[in-house]
């Protein structure tokens, strides 16, 4: 794979990378849409194609790309499809430690190291060649300014920077509302980026219900008074909920991502 243009991991991260402070907006769902952006980037590269809410491997050769190849070896080793959302909610220790060196070894970016409090350790990412944010920005900014489709690529990145929430570090504010608005809107325009961005909103639905159970529980074991069968049945509801088919899942999960963007 040629290096004339950088990957859409790449790209989600630098777009997450705040200039001034060093930090990447929404670390903990942008794990979860690296892991989903090198399913795009693999299926632009027509290693990988869905199927249904699956992940196929339709041509095993290595893009030239390690990490991306490291992901399609795993997907290659299940020896079928595997579920977008399972794929995206699995392990990804040091995925965006990986990326973010890798733009350090590109020039892209350069580490300041720091300490926190004095005692702890901590190392943070001064991007260093601006030009290339600016022209990933321009194109999201051109796609939502002019409301024409865009290719695969700026659609499928447009779709993972909404999933991940980084609309309100993009276009924050009220006056950045409508930005908002379209930058959704632009998930229709690319099926596999629709895909893994409906995938990484299903992962931190479920993984805040299941935050939100335990955290019932525990207040159900604090206060003994209490009838427990509240807490019984949203267990049961939980239960209940991880029964429901994917699609109609996919189907709530996208309307509830959707419409807290549009509030703010």
């Amino acid at each position: 794979m040629g290096r004339s243009r950088r990957t859409i991991p790449e790209e989600l991260l630098l777009l997450a990378l705040d200039p001034a402070t060093g930090t990447t907006a929404q670390p903990q769902s942008l794990d979860l849409g690296l892991a989903g952006a090198q399913l795009v980037e693999l299926a632009l590269a027509g290693r990988i194609a869905p199927d249904g809410d699956r992940i196929a491997v339709i041509l095993p050769r290595p893009t030239g790309d390690p990490t991306l190849d490291c992901a399609l070896e795993l997907l290659r080793r299940r020896g079928s499809p595997v579920r977008a959302v399972n794929w995206i909610g699995g392990p990804r220790l040091g995925l965006r430690q990986t990326y973010l060196s890798h733009l350090e070894r590109c020039g892209m970016v350069h580490a300041v190291e720091n300490q926190m409090c004095g005692i702890l350790p901590t190392t943070r990412y001064q991007a260093t060649d601006t030009a290339v944010s600016r022209q990933i920005r321009a194109r999201l900014d051109t796609a939502i300014r002019t409301g024409t489709p865009p290719d695969a690529r700026t659609a499928a990145l447009a779709a993972l920077a909404h999933a991940v929430g980084l609309g309100k570090h993009l276009y924050p504010g009220n006056e950045g509302r409508s930005s908002r608005s379209r930058l959704r809107d632009l998930i229709r325009h690319d099926p596999m980026g629709g895909l893994v961005a409906h995938a990484v909103m299903d992962v931190q639905n479920g993984v805040a219900g299941q935050a939100a159970a335990r955290r019932s529980q525990a207040g159900a074991r604090k206060a003994p008074g209490r009838a427990h069968a509240p807490a019984a049945a949203m267990a049961a509801v939980g239960q209940s909920a991880q029964a429901v088919p994917t699609e109609t899942r996919r189907r709530g999960v996208s309307r509830a991502a959707v419409r807290p963007s549009l509030s703010h």
